[in-house]
This record gives structure tokens, sequence and C-alpha cells, in this order.
């Protein structure tokens, strides 16, 4: 991996408390050494994916989720 990467872009997103664990327990289980590169690598995994849609310009920031709400 290239190292001394210049990032000139800050990127905040919200989380739940459930999407977060999801989130750190992939990072750990994958050895990242950090939320943002465990982020950008799920970034880059989803981005490099076949067959993925693209969002419709009315959907909503709510209807995306990291996990599936168990109540569907």
């Amino acid at each position: 991996m290239a190292g001394n990467i210049s990032r000139g872009e800050r990127l905040q997103i919200m989380l739940n408390r459930e999407e977060l664990a999801a989130l750190d327990d992939w990072r750990f289980r994958k050895r990242m050494p950090s939320r943002a590169s465990a982020i950008r690598e799920i970034l880059r995994r989803g981005l490099a994916a076949e067959g993925f849609d693209l969002a419709d310009s009315d959907t909503q920031s709510k209807e995306f989720g990291v996990i599936e709400d168990s109540a569907d």
C-alpha cells in the first residue's frame, strides 16, 4: 500500500450502536488499524463489487443502513 497518502476531504457519518458494533467487529477480525481504514476498505470493496444498484436520486440518507433491521 502506498505510504504518506494525503487525504484532502473529511467525511462524517452517523452510525447507530449496532452499526458501530458491526464495523468494529469487522475491523478487528480483519486487523484493520483504525475505523477510518476499515471504512475505506469497505468502500473500496463495495465500489469494486459487480451488480450493485445506483441509488435513486429521491432516496433519502436514512434509507441506507449498514445492517438490516431485524423487524423487516
